[in-house]
């Protein structure tokens, strides 16, 4: 169980940081969104519409907070 949390933990710290650098690219919104679903989706991690704008306005929101501190 213990491994499985770790790969999990892993998986997701990777995608977010994929996300991030994603997101610093100098391409539109809808494209930036398109390449983090593509993504994630070779990591076998479907999400739909509403769940992936979800994702992306959390990242920002984080990126912000840091970026603030």
């Amino acid at each position: 169980m213990r491994a499985l949390n770790v790969l999990a933990a892993f998986l997701g710290g990777a995608a977010v940081g994929a996300a991030i650098g994603i997101l610093f690219a100098p391409e539109k919104g809808e494209d930036t969104r398109n390449r983090i679903a593509e993504a994630l989706r070779k990591k076998g991690i479907r999400l739909n519409r509403r769940e992936m704008d979800e994702l992306v306005d959390e990242i920002a929101s984080e990126i912000k907070t840091e970026a603030a501190e």
